[in-house]
């Protein structure tokens, strides 16, 4: 019976995770087209992606590295960049907590795609390692091997034209979309929306508008989750 629970975990986080996946894959593609025109060697693409795995900071760093920035600006915005997931980790630590020594390598996986499918499913099931690993996994593999087919096709795609840039992000706010249901999480998205556009008007065209946003909009859902406590 626990043999049979444990493959239909998998299963479940496999096939939950596939849409999203096919989106992440288009996104990866993206990147390594992007990379590999910005100069990158196949080798450091391809390389990028199976140790950094996150493709907001990889496109960033691929952007600031062309542009001519330095190797310490790109990690102190690569950290700014990715603040957001030690809350992602917060909240799901009790759902991969039963996987003990191995919840830290289901940690490595931690963004915003694996947030929004593992949240949900520890909300219905309770904790479930099993299904945030195999949610997980089939995003790394997605991700690490569009990064490899975008670095061979190299300059022959227009990531733009094709629309590859935008799959990801559409994608994953239809998925988003249905978990804006309790007010900490409307709020949140309320913020993170009035932030942005703030930002934009008073500095059009900066490249820290992401950042800014990931960093202080969550701090409103985290205000208003924990005001009843303290009331």
């Amino acid at each position: 019976m626990m043999v049979a629970g444990k493959r239909e975990a998998i299963k479940t986080g496999f096939m939950e995770a596939l849409p999203l996946a096919v989106a992440i894959a288009a996104y990866g593609l993206s990147y390594g087209v992007l990379a590999m025109q910005a100069h990158f060697s196949m080798m450091s693409c391809v390389a990028m992606s199976l140790l950094v795995f996150s493709g907001s900071v990889q496109m960033v760093a691929v952007a600031m590295l062309t542009a001519g920035a330095s190797l310490a600006s790109v990690l102190v915005t690569s950290v700014l960049l990715n603040l957001r997931n030690l809350l992602y980790g917060a909240a799901l630590a009790e759902g991969i907590a039963p996987a003990k020594k191995w919840r830290w390598l289901l940690s490595f996986g931690v963004s915003d795609e694996p947030f929004v499918l593992g949240s949900s499913r520890f909300k219905k099931y309770g904790p479930d390692p099993l299904y945030f690993g195999a949610v997980t996994g089939t995003f790394y593999i997605a991700w690490a091997l569009s990064s490899l087919v975008g670095s061979l096709i190299g300059n022959q795609v227009d990531p733009q034209k094709w629309g590859l840039d935008l799959a990801f992000p559409v994608t994953f706010a239809a998925l988003l979309v249905p978990s804006l249901k309790e007010k900490p999480v409307i709020a949140t998205a309320l913020a993170a929306v009035m932030i942005a556009m703030g930002v934009e008007y008073f500095m059009p065209g900066n490249e820290f508008t992401i950042i800014i946003t990931g960093v202080f909009a969550p701090l409103v859902g985290l205000y208003l989750r924990r005001k009843p406590q303290n009331a």
